[in-house]
């Protein structure tokens, strides 16, 4: 008699598939593509062992989206939601290694464009959710599985749609696990051997892109000009570009530090001058790290003018900001400071920033799923200095962290990886990530 499939059987083949759906996300509607299929795939996997399905097309034709719900042996609980989005960011082909929609298995790793954000966590949720609907798996609680359209460009088409027009959808739903935690960061310890921590994402900096604008008198470009709107927008954005906003503590950032030093013995002194430094010896997720010590306005965009030798009457720039939570009107004085009475600003983009506390019956699941797997292993609460999905599901009074299990090789770069050129998954790590994901689900 055959051994029914595993998650982690399948796992490799379900990654690999989702990669070669090329569901590129360009921020355009009329340019974005493939998500329709995508989800309609995904839709046919869960359908084939049993779950009944709704597609969803969220605000626009092709922007879809399938929730699945898997009930649970006690129905008063309330319901845990596991969420992927399958769009990824755009690819140019020619700087891979692999192409990047060949979804490859090559030296231990499935590669390409969302290998890591986040087509490895779909596949994981998909093979568990197989795995449990295959074999008459009935789990504590109900289960929601959302597979979702446009998080690389905000949610509009996706997320924040749903929950704006279909709350329904999330009836019952207390809380929710998704990108990006529950990967290991090897560390040295003070004893000289090395340690797994397990980052649990509790908390996301707030996105809210900013427009700048700067308006004066039009006139010929061969004239003395004191009122130029370029050079008031360019005076602004370089301030701004160049400004190091205060270092600030949050509970999540803190605790994530507190946990570092303990085993490594790093001293992470935040009146130090050279606090960054510290945290810099974690490698590359030092990067995502040292975002989350402070706020940061990052200029991305300049518009002005329509002929060399006109001067424009507006001139307008848009910056990136990622806001601690708590730091809003705090950072919305330090900004006005800077740019000054004559350059007005607006937010075009204004998602929030969330934490939540490091506690609750939730993580100790994850906890006991991680140590089950990995007996050396710690979780810890760390911040994203990105967003995720989790910033609309709040909005619903949703628990959400981020956490897609893999136990990562000490040498990989893995953030550098997020919408980076030649992105991968171990193997190795989504076997893992698959197990650890249905021991939690058994015992959450």
């Amino acid at each position: 008699m055959n051994r029914p499939l595993s998650p982690s059987d399948e796992v490799v083949d379900l990654v690999s598939t989702l990669i070669r759906f090329d569901t590129s996300n360009t921020g355009e509607p009329a340019t974005t593509k493939g998500e329709a299929e995508c989800a309609r795939w995904v839709a046919a996997q869960l359908e084939e062992v049993g779950f009944t399905c709704e597609y969803i097309e969220a605000g626009a034709p092709g922007r879809a989206n399938v929730f699945a719900r898997l009930e649970g042996a006690d129905r008063s609980r309330g319901a845990l939601m596991l969420h992927g989005h399958l769009d990824v960011v755009p690819a140019e082909a020619a700087d891979w290694s692999v192409h990047p929609f060949s979804g490859a298995v090559e030296d231990g790793y499935v590669w390409g464009r969302g290998a890591v954000d986040m087509k490895d966590m779909v596949g994981m949720i998909l093979a568990v959710a197989r795995h449990f609907k295959r074999s008459g798996i009935v789990p504590p609680r109900d289960l929601v599985f959302a597979f979702v359209s446009d998080e690389e460009a905000g949610g509009n088409y996706g997320c924040k749609w749903l929950v704006d027009n279909r709350p329904d959808l999330f009836d019952g739903v207390t809380e929710a696990v998704g990108e990006v935690g529950g990967f290991s960061l090897t560390v040295p310890r003070r004893d000289g051997g090395e340690r797994r921590l397990y980052l649990i994402e509790t908390a996301e900096k707030a996105m809210l892109w900013m427009r700048l604008t700067a308006r004066a008198r039009a006139g010929h470009g061969s004239m003395v000009h004191d009122d130029n709107a370029v050079t008031a927008v360019a005076e602004a954005v370089a301030k701004l570009g160049r400004h190091r906003f205060p270092i600030v503590m949050t509970e999540s950032v803190e605790q994530f530090l507190t946990a570092v030093a303990e085993e490594t013995g790093y001293a992470f002194d935040p009146d130090s001058p050279d606090i960054e430094g510290t945290v810099a010896k974690l490698g590359g997720i030092a990067r995502i790290v040292g975002a989350t010590l402070r706020d940061t306005a990052n200029p991305t965009m300049l518009k002005a003018g329509y002929k060399a030798n006109v001067i424009p009457a507006t001139a307008e720039a848009v910056v990136d900001c990622r806001v601690l939570p708590g730091r809003l009107a705090a950072f919305e004085r330090e900004v006005d400071e800077l740019i000054g009475p004559d350059v007005k600003r607006e937010w075009i983009t204004n998602l929030p920033s969330y934490e939540t506390p490091f506690d609750g019956e939730l993580l100790e699941a994850m906890n006991n799923a991680i140590l089950t797997a990995d007996p050396q292993a710690r979780i810890v609460p760390y911040m994203l200095s990105g967003g995720t999905d989790a910033k609309h599901f709040a909005r619903l009074g949703i628990r959400c962290f981020g956490f897609a299990p893999l136990r990562l090789p000490p040498e990989l770069d893995f953030a550098a990886l997020f919408h980076g050129v030649d992105e991968r998954v171990p193997v190795d790590a989504l076997m893992f990530g698959a197990q650890v994901l249905e021991n939690f689900l058994l015992h959450s």
